[in-house]
């Protein structure tokens, strides 16, 4: 089996796809993208890899023992606990990544560039909380 990766580099590593799928894929054309199936691959990339991130800061456990995914209101729980004020990155994130880029696939560059800063604001947020424990 092989070594386990760091999950804040991995996140990381997810976001970096995101952007490259991005750039080599969507086909961007003046302040719009040209194919949704990309935005939304990007998008979900991107989400995953916050997600990535939030389960190492926050403890949460997924995986083979644990069938099911937490849902959005464990992490926003999570954390409340830690800092309420990262509630509302959390809200923005969930909904820029996953909903309007993972599942509508808007094709308005900046609102993509906007979900992406989010993605690492929560990223960079989690490294700081990872790194504490």
């Amino acid at each position: 089996m092989s070594e386990l990766k760091h999950p804040i580099r991995e996140a990381e590593r997810y976001l970096q796809n995101a952007r490259q799928i991005l750039s080599e894929k969507a086909e961007k054309e003046g302040d719009y993208y040209n194919d949704k199936k990309y935005v939304k691959m990007a998008g979900h990339t991107a989400w995953c890899g916050v997600l990535l991130a939030l389960d190492a800061a926050l403890g949460i456990k997924t995986g083979l023992k644990r069938r099911q995914r937490p849902e959005f209101k464990d992490y926003q729980e999570a954390i409340s606990k830690i800092d309420n004020k990262m509630n509302r990155p959390l809200l923005n994130s969930y909904e820029t990544l996953h909903k309007v880029l993972g599942y509508d696939g808007n094709l308005n560059y900046n609102i993509v560039q906007s979900g992406l800063k989010e993605a690492q604001y929560m990223i960079d947020w989690a490294n700081k909380h990872y790194q504490n424990k």
